[in-house]
């Protein structure tokens, strides 16, 4: 993937996590989400030391549900890990947003795979009498 893929912006805003002690407070996070990861700031002038979520360690967006007020969903990492957020309604399309792009990098990435695997078969020799032996 390119720097500029990476560096590419797809949504900014505010989500609020909630936290892991013991009282679960929800905290209000400035967040960034790019091609490649889903970046969190505590001030929305982005100068504290943000925390960066790569889209590489997100398995899945879950158990989203609406209430009065709030949008609830919950990050599952590929080590199950579950991190829980909340939007307004009016920001609401946080979690479908996050999905997308997480499908987008996962379908990049298993065509970057699929090419490198392409490439390195054709580079070995005997390699093309080999499929020609498989083919019907």
């Amino acid at each position: 993937m390119s720097a500029e893929e990476i560096s590419h912006v797809l949504k900014e805003g505010e989500l609020e996590k909630r936290t892991d002690n013991l009282l679960q407070f929800w905290k209000k996070k400035t967040c960034v989400l790019t091609t490649d990861s889903l970046n969190m700031y505590a001030d929305t002038h982005r100068r504290s030391r943000g925390k960066e979520l790569k889209l590489q360690s997100i398995k899945k967006v879950d158990c989203v549900e609406r209430t009065g007020k709030f949008v609830y969903f919950t990050i599952v990492t590929t080590d199950n890990k579950e991190m829980d957020f909340r939007c307004s309604w009016e920001q609401n399309c946080w979690n479908a947003v996050i999905t997308m792009a997480l499908i987008d990098y996962q379908n990049r990435k298993a065509i970057q795979d699929f090419k490198t695997r392409q490439d390195s078969e054709s580079g070995s020799p005997g390699q093309e009498e080999r499929r020609m032996a498989r083919a019907p």
